[in-house]
């Protein structure tokens, strides 16, 4: 039986720690696909769960480019930040969202919403970009900002018909998918060159700057 020799041998697992994690983050990174799938399955006429506002909470986030491309960044920037900050990340912009949209179902409106939200885009582009890193409450602080924003769009756009907890629910778990879908993309780009993702961070910094414009 044949055994490869360490020099080999070590460059072939390293390979195939590349190639594993290379897989899962592909399959992560297309979670929102699916979500969308799921919603557009949801909201066919013979389901229900669509006239309770599941499926339109869920489609919510991925439908709107600007909401994607935020969450998708906050997953990428929380990889270089602490380890309390880059695991709750995504926990800490759900709860951003859902603060966001229980002041637009309290009746409060905040000002400049579509402003808030194109410059929460260009502003997380340029963290990555830079590749900057914060204290931890700080780092917290501005995910929950940059989510109140896309937080209180959804609210603002419930469906008349839909169940609020329902909706919620859906707009929730998107909201998780993408951001845990950033990180791993994120972690994938990192293991190989951090130019990628500055570039990636670039082109995150310039659709908001589009959106900021439009």
């Amino acid at each position: 039986m044949s055994h490869l020799s360490p020099s080999l041998a070590k460059p072939a697992a390293r390979s195939a720690r590349s190639a594993r994690a290379a897989a899962l983050a592909a399959a992560l990174a297309a979670a929102p696909v699916l979500l969308l799938v799921a919603g557009a399955a949801l909201a066919h006429p013979g389901h229900h769960h669509h006239e309770g506002g599941f499926a339109a909470g869920l489609a919510h986030p991925l439908l709107g480019l600007d909401h994607l491309l935020a969450m998708l960044a906050v997953g990428l920037w929380s990889l270089r930040q602490s380890r309390a900050l880059g695991l709750g990340a995504p926990l800490l912009a759900a709860g951003g969202m859902l603060l966001g949209a229980s002041l637009a179902w309290g009746g409060m409106a905040l000002p400049g919403v579509e402003f808030g939200i194109a410059m929460s885009v260009l502003l997380a582009g340029v963290l990555i970009a830079a590749l900057v890193k914060v204290p931890t409450a700080l780092g917290a602080g501005i995910i929950v900002l940059f989510m109140l924003f896309h937080g209180h769009a959804h609210g603002s756009e419930m469906p008349h018909a839909a169940s609020m907890l329902a909706y919620l629910a859906g707009f929730t778990l998107a909201t998780l998918a993408i951001t845990f879908a950033g990180r791993l993309l994120g972690g994938v780009l990192m293991a190989r060159e951090n130019r990628l993702l500055r570039g990636l961070g670039v082109a995150i910094a310039a659709a908001g700057a589009l959106f900021a414009l439009g």
